[in-house]
């Protein structure tokens, strides 16, 4: 019969006066300690999300999801429209962090809200892809402009025009992958 002092993966904790009962060497695992411990643990949970606004910016985004493969970080894909679902966009950004999302990549089009509105909502590092459509002014300026120009304290980082890859290539650095 083992007891907590012989069993390695029970913490005992002090007695109700405070101190240590016969045995008992270790304290409890601060939570800080603990918090480190989980954080680097390898789960199956991806590590980069990759948001895009329509399903027509697919063929340009799936770039990012194929760089990320080949560097061996798990990614997920998204599509949401900051403009038409701005609560599912917000709760998603909001909540991405507990799900051990790092970096979200988010591409957008015209006005390219998206990546802002996912940075106004989250505390991990966004990067904007600004992308190009049949209706964009000067082969995706109104995109690049919209994303590069966001106001202090929302940050977003931008990457070229259609340049999903590079925004894969940045998110991988910032993991330090």
């Amino acid at each position: 019969m083992s007891t907590a002092g012989d069993d390695p993966k029970l913490v005992p904790f002090a007695s109700a006066a405070g101190q240590p009962s016969a045995g008992e060497a270790r304290q409890p695992t601060p939570l800080t300690s603990t918090e480190a411990q989980i954080e680097e643990l390898d789960v199956d949970a991806p590590l980069v999300a990759i948001l895009m606004g329509s399903k027509s910016d697919l063929p340009v985004m799936e770039r990012a999801e194929t760089e990320l493969t080949e560097r061996g970080i798990r990614s997920e894909t998204r599509v949401m429209s900051a403009h038409r679902e701005p609560d599912v966009v917000a709760d998603y950004a909001k909540n991405a962090k507990l799900r051990g999302i790092r970096v979200i990549i988010a591409g957008a089009g015209l006005s390219a809200a998206l990546p802002g509105v996912v940075a106004a909502h989250s505390e991990l590092p966004v990067i904007g892809v600004p992308l190009t459509s049949r209706t964009s002014v000067a082969g995706g300026l109104d995109a690049l402009l919209s994303i590069s120009q966001m106001p202090p304290g929302v940050p977003v980082a931008c990457v070229g025009v259609d340049n999903a890859r590079n925004a894969a290539v940045l998110a991988a650095r910032i993991l330090d992958a």
